[in-house]
C-alpha cells in the first residue's frame, strides 16, 4: 500500500503545470531575447492599445474644429453638475477657492494666486478651454489628467460655468418662481 502511495505521488508532481511557473517576463526584467536587453517593449507603431481608442476628439481634446469647445460632449444633468461640484471642491478648491476668486487655502499660505474664474477675461473662456488646463496643465498648474477622468474633467468644467453664472447673476436672469422669492426676502429685509 505505501509503495502504491509512493508511486502516486511521485506521478502526481511530475504532472504540475501551474500558470505561475509559466515563461514570461517580470516588468522591467532583463532579456537576452532583443538586443537592447529589455523586456519591456514599446507600443508598435501605428497600433492602439485595447481600451484606449479615442475617436470623439470633443470629449478627450477639448477642441472642436481646432478650436477650444464651447459646448460639452455630453448634455449635463444636474447629477453631473453636482459631481462636477465635488471634484472642483476636493481638487480645485485648495487653490482656486470654493468660489473661484483664486484665494484658496493653498494661495493664503503664499503660494501665488491662479486667476479669477470672475475676471471678464475667464468669463469669455469656453468649457473647452477649463478641460484643456485640466487635461494638460497651464502656468504654475499641473495636470490633473491622471486624477480626473475625462468626464469628470468636463463636469469640473460646467461647474466653473455655473459659479461663473451664480457670481454675475442678476436678478432678471432669475427664474419666475425664484425671482418673486427673491424680491419678497429682500422686500423683508428692508
Amino acid at each position: 500500500m505505501s509503495t502504491l502511495a509512493a508511486l502516486l505521488a511521485f506521478t502526481a508532481a511530475g504532472c504540475r503545470q501551474d500558470m505561475h511557473d509559466q515563461p514570461r517576463f517580470e516588468p522591467l526584467e532583463r532579456s537576452s531575447f532583443f538586443d537592447d536587453r529589455r523586456a519591456g517593449r514599446m507600443q508598435v507603431a501605428g497600433t492602439v492599445a485595447r481600451g484606449e481608442l479615442n475617436e470623439d476628439a470633443h470629449l478627450h481634446t477639448g477642441f472642436a474644429g481646432g478650436d477650444f469647445a464651447t459646448t460639452f460632449p455630453f448634455a449635463m444633468t444636474r447629477e453631473d453638475l453636482a459631481r462636477g461640484r465635488e471634484r472642483f471642491d476636493i481638487m480645485c478648491s485648495p487653490c482656486h477657492g470654493r468660489v473661484g476668486h483664486g484665494d484658496g487655502m493653498v494661495v493664503q499660505r503664499g503660494f501665488r494666486a491662479p486667476p479669477s474664474y470672475h475676471s471678464e477675461r475667464m468669463r469669455a473662456m469656453p468649457p473647452g478651454h477649463f478641460f484643456d488646463v485640466m487635461t494638460n496643465g497651464f502656468g504654475a498648474m499641473g495636470d490633473f489628467s491622471d486624477r480626473l477622468s475625462v468626464e469628470d474633467r468636463w463636469r469640473v468644467a460646467a461647474y466653473i460655468q455655473a459659479l461663473q453664472l451664480s457670481q454675475a447673476a442678476a436678478v432678471a436672469d432669475l427664474p419666475g418662481e425664484v425671482k418673486s422669492e427673491f424680491e419678497q426676502a429682500v422686500g423683508a429685509a428692508r
